[in-house]
């Protein structure tokens, strides 16, 4: 018992969040009647929120440097808007066209994090000065109207699922693909154990690794059995995947990562020790143009059509959903994880309220109320532990 007290005070960002995740579930799954955890509703879940997260992994490497991107639905619309210019218009094949479009966002990036992290003008400025500019250049480029349809390729990388090897009522390869991760991390679990007690580090008692090991078979085959249900696994959650595993790695293993997190705990500091804050700062938002980009691409995609009002509102649900998840609003400290758990909240708030009928007034609201209280949570823990 001792033991999973000190595991829970010491992970309790962590494991909030996931409290928090599971207990909203739990409570649309009772309110909709059964309606939230249905295969078919799992999938729009994903398919609808798949924008906002890619966004949000972005966004959190801006916030854990201390800055904001407040220009990222602009972006995501510009680069929408851009791309069906290059396919519908002009035939341009559409892996051309992809390239071109995370290049154009890199391209955003760089404009913007240059007056950021050389010209040393506050990012809210900046990126405020970004939302304006990017949405009157996506009402200039499409003159006002909508341009459709893609083509039948571009569209599957929202709206396509992986093709199943079986033809049963169940989709096989899902189902295969989810022994296969289950293995994978468990593998993974277990040689990071042996690592830390090869090195003397506490770890779990045995009985609770195992606890841990079958708590994270059980969620991982749920979710793709529940997914074999409908039509398999969709591309995008491939995508988000692969995302999340390059950029998890990314800020836990490598230089780049460290140098995000001590730039962002302390500038000045970082900067003594031989961190290139502004280079730091500037690839942040660099990589945060074209995640912007990806995420206007996904939701063209998913819409079949580039609309002027695209991306309205998009930097707030990315911004919501790292602070959700943990990231802390004085920089330093959040993880990719922690911002796509804090998506999902706001995913699942989204879809359940409106699986049970709540006017847009009333989820405003209740959704500006769960932002306060994790950032009120947050500021508590900081003070609680200072």
């Amino acid at each position: 018992m001792d033991a999973m007290k000190n595991l829970f005070r010491n992970n309790v960002r962590q494991y909030g969040m996931i409290i928090a995740l599971v207990a909203i579930t739990i409570l649309f799954q009772i309110l909709s009647h059964g309606i939230l955890l249905k295969p078919l509703n799992i999938t729009n879940l994903i398919q609808q929120n798949s924008y906002i997260l890619v966004l949000a992994i972005g966004m959190v490497l801006v916030i854990i440097t201390g800055h904001i991107d407040l220009s990222v639905g602009s972006v995501a619309a510009f680069v929408g808007s851009v791309s069906a210019i290059m396919m519908v218009n002009h035939g341009m094949p559409f892996v051309v066209a992809l390239v071109l479009s995370l290049l154009l966002g890199a391209l955003v990036g760089a404009w913007q994090g240059f007056w950021i992290a050389y010209v040393r003008i506050p990012s809210f400025i900046v990126t405020l000065a970004g939302m304006l500019l990017f949405r009157g250049l996506t009402m200039i480029v499409l003159e006002g109207k909508s341009i459709a349809p893609f083509p039948k390729a571009f569209q599957r990388m929202s709206n396509g699922f992986l093709p199943d090897i079986g033809g049963g009522s169940l989709n096989t390869l899902t189902i295969i693909i989810g022994i296969v991760l289950t293995v994978i991390v468990i593998a993974q679990e277990w040689r990071s154990r042996r690592t830390q007690m090869k090195y003397g580090f506490d770890d779990l008692p045995f009985p609770l690794f195992i606890a841990k090991l079958a708590a994270y078979a059980a969620v991982i085959n749920i979710f793709t059995y529940v997914l074999a249900k409908y039509r398999g696994i969709p591309y995008i959650l491939i995508i988000l995947f692969v995302l999340v595993v390059i950029y998890s790695f990314i800020m836990r293993k490598t230089v780049m990562g460290r140098h995000t997190y001590a730039l962002g705990g302390n500038e000045k500091a970082a900067k003594l020790s031989g961190v290139k804050t502004k280079k730091v700062t500037f690839w942040v938002f660099v990589n945060m143009g074209a995640l912007a980009a990806l995420s206007g691409l996904i939701y063209a995609a998913r819409l079949n059509a580039a609309t002027p009002k695209a991306g309205v509102n998009f930097e707030l649900d990315a911004i919501a959903a790292c602070f959700i998840g943990g990231a802390s609003a004085s920089g330093g400290i959040g993880t990719v994880m922690g911002a796509i758990i804090g998506g999902l909240v706001m995913g699942v708030m989204n879809n359940g309220m409106s699986l049970i009928g709540l006017g847009i007034d009333w989820q405003q609201g209740i959704k500006g109320l769960v932002l306060l209280l994790a950032v009120g949570f947050d500021i508590y823990n900081k003070n609680k532990t200072a």
